[in-house]
């Protein structure tokens, strides 16, 4: 059996002689990533222009196991903790940034119902995402207040649309968001993605991250039993200062996807320097250029310390995890406050680097079959998610006034 990424087949990692052994250890599921991203490496330029639902990348990160990472060990996952996760998707994203954001919110989406999901609903979800090895999208989208959930009596009933449903055109599981019809109460859910009522709109035509199915969803008549409204007990939902960890966790799958991409756009710089580079000033070769040295150097040293920032921040968010119950909700905030220093760093640095490789690579690297805008088409579509200057504001108030942030959809 073979699986085709774009232009390139490849065979099926279940097939004897790939990915046969299952990693492990935290530095084995790394390894794996960088295997993936070498496979998506090799015609990642043609398939962003090709602009095609990723079903064949989406296959490939299952076939590799990246997608059981953070499942249970007792039902097949990798049993791995969120400071992997977040190098995983660093490491995928170097090759194409848009499938290391598909796989970062998956990761996301996996972790949805222990954030606010009950014990019992938790540990059934992450049991059958792990045994089927599922792959999970969300619609959700709480600036947008368009689908409607009426209450049946035991049954709830969601209506509408999203203008952003990440992936879930390529998802077994999609994470539902709605608010209950004449109240302010939202509800989430997990439903199967491939059934009538959730319609896609085919609509994903941005300048970067192509190959993530951000479009739009139409939402018409999908039927949720109450079972299965995350967090809720006898109609009540209840909330504990974990159950906020969702946007700090998942302002460091951002900035790691970035950063991801970032290092991937340098990486490229360097090989087409040695390779092709066109000196100038008399000088024998490219890399002999001060001009070059200095500037390779400079956009090193952002990178490092911005990847080492986010793994040290990321070591305190798993041990949030390790300890849910002892989170109090000045804790939380002190960690948003640290994920928001991530995310302006990551951000920052991102940008620059993908806009200042051309400084190096010049001007014949800017042909088509290069690809190299795609670095910075990718980053700068996903760093304006949400402003980056309200996460610098956090950080202005923390250090003036010793505030932390109120947990909200973007804090």
């Amino acid at each position: 059996m073979t699986i085709t990424v774009g232009s390139q087949t490849f065979l099926n990692p279940q097939s004897p002689g790939h990915w046969t052994v299952r990693p492990t250890t935290a530095r084995e599921w790394e390894q794996r990533a960088y295997e993936v991203a070498e496979i998506l490496a090799v015609d990642a330029a043609e398939r962003d222009r090709a602009n095609q639902t990723p079903y064949a990348e989406v296959a490939l990160l299952k076939d590799s196991g990246l997608t059981t990472l953070l499942g249970p060990t007792e039902h097949g996952g990798g049993g791995q903790e969120w400071s992997t996760a977040f190098r995983v998707v660093r490491a995928v994203s170097t090759a194409d940034g848009s499938i290391g954001h598909l796989l970062g919110y998956h990761y996301q989406w996996n972790f949805v119902p222990r954030f606010i999901g009950t014990p019992e609903q938790a540990a059934r979800f992450e049991a059958e995402v792990a045994r089927n090895n599922l792959f999970l999208a969300g619609a959700i989208n709480s600036r947008d207040k368009d689908v409607v959930i009426t209450d049946k009596g035991d049954h709830l009933v969601f209506n509408g649309k999203k203008f952003f449903a990440t992936g879930a055109r390529v998802s077994d599981l999609t994470c539902l968001e709605g608010v209950i019809e004449g109240t302010g109460t939202h509800v989430f859910a997990m439903v199967p993605s491939q059934q009538p009522g959730l319609t896609p709109m085919n609509n994903w035509d941005n300048m970067g991250q192509r190959l993530t199915e951000s479009g739009g969803m139409f939402i018409e008549n999908i039927h949720v039993p109450w079972e299965d409204a995350l967090g809720f007990v006898d109609g009540e939902f209840r909330s504990t200062p974990y159950g906020t960890m969702q946007i700090p966790t998942g302002q460091l799958v951002m900035a790691s996807f970035w950063l991801g991409i970032a290092r991937g756009a340098l990486n490229e710089t360097v090989k087409y320097t040695l390779t092709n580079g066109k000196p100038w000033g008399g000088y024998e070769h490219t890399y002999d250029e001060p001009s070059v040295i200095d500037t390779i150097g400079d956009l090193t040293a952002k990178l490092w310390a911005a990847e080492a920032l986010v793994d040290q921040v990321a070591q305190e968010n798993v041990e949030i995890h390790r300890d849910p119950a002892a989170l109090t909700e000045r804790g939380r905030g002190e960690h948003k406050i640290r994920t928001a220093a991530v995310k302006s760093r990551a951000d920052e640095v991102a940008l620059e680097i993908t806009t200042r490789i051309f400084e190096v690579s010049r001007a014949r690297s800017t042909a088509t079959k290069y690809g190299f805008d795609r670095f910075w088409r990718n980053v700068r579509t996903h760093t304006v998610h949400d402003p980056v200057a309200y996460q610098r504001r956090e950080l202005g108030r923390y250090q003036l006034c010793n505030e932390v942030p109120e947990p909200g959809w973007y804090s």
